[in-house]
């Protein structure tokens, strides 16, 4: 063959690599791993949502010496989870924050015991005043974090919003809200930990990130680099809740480990993984925009609070990106985004899919709907007039230089859906109808990869190394766990290289043998990290052509014969690359100002939906989903993302509600926590069209997060669209439909009813 390969490999749905195992049975879950002589973990919670620890008492018809013990005296190193802010305690020291907060850890051999010792610690509060909300925390009357609650802030600004206020021939406010959203992977959180004073600590587990793991597990045992080991076991669904909560769990069953002598299992059930982990941030955004007689906006000014929780976790990161995702895929010439997250006394708030964006977009697109109803345009119009385009810039000030093809994806959209013709059918039928039906849409983007500098301050390093068995092995610390990232990056190095698909596999996601090339998350694997590995294997043609004779063309086996020269006159065949910027990335972290991402994926989507009057539910019965996202690297595997996106963020919609109580989740099993099932999810239409990024993997951008910031808006555009009725707050459950559609009724149909 030539290179590169004549059959085209990026771009083709080519097998998945881990798909057979899974389909077999053969992949291997953290819970179907066993250690010679290991022990099995639990946790003891606090009881309170904030007081001080008082004492703690073991009943005494329990033989404890048959268990190992830890609390936070038994710790080597330091009491803290490495985040980005070391203020999470590993485990409780003499107060607590949250209803769910570890104050000391149990093991075990027999793990039908933990429940009894569990059940049998006593402990004693000092309960003080805990905080449950944004406004709470805003008022301070009691201080659970820092000195003021207030755990992150960014102020965005461009031009002069004050000035625009009295030019405007329209000024529009609004409030919206969202709520809570739990992940719900499929395979709960789980770690196996070995520890031994000869080798450290050893952690296999279900896990995004195995840096950040080795992070928090080197600080809190205080070991070298060299004595701490993570290893990703194939991992079942994560969605941004295995990024940061394995790290805490990860030091748990070290702890564990290292005090019984033994490995230590710790896998949660359902209902304790649902009432622990991390979740979506809660958001409360205030609008207020001037907007010329014409429709054009003239100033956006944006208040966007979130609940963080009782630690810092990935808050300020979250709000980052809500930041600047806030003002949508619009040009507007003079902004104002004021950005806060509050402290309180819940679980900690993390990483969820979208990261930020979906709150925002959630505000800015029904905001839009309701600028368009208050001016009297067409909401289609209103975006149609503000979009972005080439030469324009965003609220950062950041210069579209590469395509803007807004106005073709929403000209898209609209024709697949057949949207007009159908808003019109059904604004005649839903007079005389109880259910009534209604088309709305959003258009949004999404950067990829980290924000301004975040890339730069990664440094991320991976490469392609070739095996004695002359496999070619991808080295990154990027893991599958669903998405597909096996799959995409073996596709880029074999399209690189010019080898066959099936010789190229991917290293195993051990931080002892591979680089680190970044955190699994942001939308960054196949743009960022894939850009990396296609330069490696670029850099490792020239080399063989320089060090071992390799022709302009050659076979797969003329290529391995190549590699076995260059390792006989060199050593090992790798060739390992550093990220490299795009060029013009100019980002200021004080201002927060300049090219925010290196690229960015644009999407138009329109749902439509059917709202019954007398039974109070909602049914999403279409969603067209029409995104530029660079190349498609894997259709099968890309439209996947945007349907499980999507579905997804259908439950954030309109379903998934966390109930809190008293500070604790009082739903945290699948009975009563209710996500859309297969019957709820509408038929999903998926379109591309493809903007190769030259600075992507084969031309990609981010592709992951995106569907999940669209549909929630897109919904209840369509809700208000079916009843006339503005509904500001997701999730909208029946009972919150009935209320607004009560309060929407004049008082003598009410009565009626």
């Amino acid at each position: 063959m030539s290179s590169p390969a004549p059959t085209r490999i990026v771009g083709a749905a080519v097998p998945r690599k881990e798909g057979v195992d899974k389909l077999l049975g053969r992949a291997c879950y953290i819970d179907d791993m066993e250690r010679e002589g290991m022990w099995h973990g639990a946790t003891v919670r606090s009881g309170i949502p904030r007081g001080l620890i008082r004492s703690i008492a073991f009943d005494r018809s329990i033989d404890w010496s048959k268990f190992a013990i830890v609390t936070a005296a038994d710790i080597p190193g330091d009491n803290c989870i490495q985040l980005i802010v070391a203020d999470q305690p590993c485990l409780a020291d003499g107060k607590v924050n949250h209803c769910e907060e570890a104050i000391l850890l149990i093991a075990h051999p027999d793990k039908h015991k933990l429940r009894e010792a569990v059940a049998s610690v006593r402990v004693e509060y000092e309960p003080l005043p805990p905080v449950f909300s944004i406004e709470e925390s805003e008022r301070q009357d009691a201080i659970v974090w820092g000195t003021d609650n207030l755990i992150k802030t960014f102020l965005l600004e461009k031009g002069d919003v004050d000035s625009a206020w009295a030019n405007a021939a329209h000024i529009v406010e609004g409030e919206f809200r969202t709520g809570a959203q739990e992940h719900l992977y499929i395979e709960n959180q789980g770690v196996i930990a070995e520890y031994s004073k000869e080798s450290g600590v050893t952690v296999w587990g279900s896990l995004q990130c195995p840096f950040y793991v080795f992070k928090a597990l080197r600080g809190v045992f205080k070991l070298p680099d060299d004595k701490v080991r993570v290893i990703q076991t194939e991992t079942g669904g994560a969605f941004g809740g295995k990024e940061d909560y394995p790290s805490t769990l990860a030091c748990h069953a070290g702890l564990l480990a290292m005090k019984s002598g033994h490995p230590v299992k710790m896998v949660y059930d359902r209902m304790e993984d649902l009432a622990v982990t991390t979740k979506r941030h809660p958001s409360r955004v205030r609008h207020r925009t001037a907007v010329s007689s014409e429709g054009k906006l003239l100033a956006i000014q944006i208040d966007l609070a979130t609940d963080g929780g009782a630690y810092a976790t990935l808050s300020s990161t979250v709000l980052s990106r809500a930041t600047l995702h806030s003002t949508g895929p619009y040009v507007c010439p003079n902004i104002r985004v004021r950005a806060s997250s509050w402290a309180t006394n819940y679980v900690p708030y993390g990483a969820f899919r979208g990261f930020g964006a979906p709150q925002a977009i959630f505000a800015m697109e029904r905001h839009m709907d309701e600028i368009a109803a208050a001016i009297g345009i067409d909401p289609v119009e209103l975006r149609r007039r503000n979009f972005l385009h080439v030469g324009d810039t965003n609220g950062t000030e950041q210069l579209m230089r590469d395509p803007v093809i807004l106005d073709h994806l929403l000209d898209r959209a609209l024709k697949e859906s057949d949207y007009y013709a159908k808003r019109t059918k059904f604004a005649r039928e839903n007079s005389s109808n109880p259910v009534k039906r209604g088309m709305g849409l959003a258009a949004f983007y999404h950067g990829s990869g980290f924000t301004g500098s975040g890339e730069l301050y990664l440094n991320s390093l991976g490469g392609v190394d070739v095996t004695l068995k002359g496999e070619v092995r991808v080295l990154v610390s990027n893991t599958e766990f669903g998405q597909g990232t096996n799959t995409i990056l073996t596709q880029i190095a074999a399209e690189a290289l010019g080898v066959e698909y099936s010789s190229v596999t991917m290293a195993p996601p051990d931080t002892g043998v591979v680089p680190n090339s970044g955190p699994t998350v942001a939308s960054r694997t196949s743009m960022v990290v894939g850009r990396i590995i296609e330069r490696a294997c670029l850099q490792l043609l020239a080399m063989l052509r320089e060090g071992a004779g390799l022709g302009a063309k050659f076979t797969h086996g003329e290529f391995i014969a190549a590699c076995e020269r260059y390792r006989a006159a060199h050593g090992e065949v790798v060739s390992l690359c550093r990220y490299e910027a795009p060029p013009g990335i100019v980002w200021d972290d004080q201002r927060y100002h300049g090219e925010a991402y290196g690229a960015y994926a644009w999407a138009v989507y329109v749902a439509q939906v059917a709202v019954d009057t007398v039974a109070y539910s909602t049914e999403v019965e279409d969603i067209w989903a029409v995104q530029e996202v660079g190349r498609v690297l894997h259709p099968v595997l890309a439209a996947g993302q945007v349907e499980g996106g999507i579905a997804q963020a259908v439950g954030y919609a309109l379903y998934e509600k966390v109930v809190w109580e008293n500070g604790r989740m009082a739903n945290n099993q699948m009975t009563n926590y209710i996500m859309p099932t297969a019957e709820d999810v509408p038929p999903i239409h998926v379109f591309f069209e493809e903007i190769p990024f030259r600075y992507g993997g084969f031309g990609a951008k981010g592709i992951g997060e995106l569907p999940h910031d669209g549909p929630a808006p897109a919904i209840l555009n369509a809700i208000r669209d079916a009843t006339g009725v503005a509904f500001n707050a997701i999730p909208l459950l029946p009972e919150d439909l009935y209320a607004g559609l009560a309060a929407a009724q004049p008082a003598d149909e009410v009565a009626a009813r």
